[in-house]
């Protein structure tokens, strides 16, 4: 039977794990992450591509991989610095990966 306050509430919970995952940078979270998965990184393809390797996230409940994959470098010269969680006395906090210059 369809209950338009159940089905309501239940769209509200999956908005909130949304929200939450998207916005890993600013999470702080008490469960130290797994150690990174071991990748096979395959040959690059052609053209100015770097691999970006994977990284566990943070989903709001829980840890999830996302593998590695091969982007476009933004400029010459450009460098992937990867991201990386840091254990503070609040918790584990995830700070990006972002594009340097070599």
């Amino acid at each position: 039977m369809f209950n338009p306050l159940q089905t309501a509430l239940r769209s509200g919970a999956i908005a909130m794990v949304l929200i939450a995952g998207v916005s890993i940078a600013d999470a702080q979270v008490m469960l130290a992450p797994p150690p990174p998965q071991v990748e096979a990184v395959p040959p690059p393809p052609p053209g100015a591509m770097e691999w970006r390797p994977g990284y566990w996230g943070w989903n709001g409940a829980r840890y999830v991989w996302h593998p590695g994959r091969y982007v476009n470098r933004p400029y010459m010269g450009a460098h992937w610095a990867p991201g990386h969680w840091v254990q503070t006395p609040r918790g584990w906090v995830w700070r990006p990966g972002h594009w340097a210059r070599a």
